[in-house]
């Protein structure tokens, strides 16, 4: 396995406005075949970290690297070698379930017989099989959750971005996806998941970023996060917020 992160962000300060940074000297990577956990209170900068790494925003300082390459280096390997799903999932009212699988899978050039393969599992995993036919506008939110989840997965990039993916999934399918980023990340894929159920990702995320207003003010693997909040044998929930309570 290659010792180069897949994800590394490098000194990074942005945001929305040149004279206003969100971000401040953010500095973290993701390994291959690593889940890491973004966590930090509404407004610590998660998404707009997000948005920087996806190239929807343009750092004031600093910068993002995907296996080696920035995206005004090699813009089409940047964008192909990740994938993202948001918050809020956006989908096509007049798709069906399959053709939006079919039409993330054909964006990232994937072959026609692993296509079938990882769509048949996957409406079989997130138990969608009987909608696949189904057009988008018909389908509850978080049935179209499970879409963006499912396109992202079709496509097997190296990185997975992942932003706050629980919400509006039952407890079923909490689980399916839980246990395919697992799966995901055995076969070595990396995973950047963004979340706000600490007690859902602390036994699943190999190590912690902590944001608060705008800067990492602890990482590391759950040991390395109580050693910096003082708190042996606490849960991560408590961990973070004795961190952030210490910044207020």
């Amino acid at each position: 396995m290659s010792e180069m992160p897949v994800l590394q962000v490098e000194e990074l300060s942005g945001g929305y406005s040149l004279g206003r940074p969100v971000l401040h000297d953010i500095q973290f990577d993701v390994q291959p075949g690593e889940m890491v956990g973004l966590i930090g209170l509404n407004g610590a900068g998660k998404s707009t970290t997000m948005k920087h790494i996806l190239g929807l925003m343009t750092p004031h300082r600093g910068g993002v690297v995907i296996q080696g390459k920035t995206r005004d280096e090699e813009p089409e390997t940047y964008q192909s070698s990740l994938a993202f799903v948001p918050e809020s999932p956006l989908l096509y009212e007049e798709l069906t379930v399959r053709e939006h699988l079919e039409f993330a899978a054909r964006a990232y050039n994937v072959g026609q017989e692993d296509y079938a393969k990882r769509s048949e599992r996957l409406l079989k995993l997130f138990h969608m099989e009987e909608k696949a036919d189904s057009l988008s506008m018909h389908l509850s939110k978080g049935m179209k959750q499970k879409v963006m989840i499912m396109c992202a997965f079709v496509a097997r990039p190296p990185l997975y971005i992942i932003d706050e993916p629980f919400l509006g999934l039952d407890p079923l399918g909490i689980r399916s996806l839980l246990d395919f980023m697992l799966e995901m990340k055995e076969s070595g894929s990396s995973i950047l998941l963004s979340s706000h159920i600490l007690s859902t990702i602390e036994n699943y995320c190999d190590r912690f970023i902590v944001l608060h207003k705008g800067r990492v003010i602890a990482q590391g693997s759950l040991k390395d996060i109580a050693e910096q909040a003082q708190m042996p044998g606490a849960s991560l929930e408590n961990m973070f917020y004795a961190l952030v309570k210490d910044k207020e």
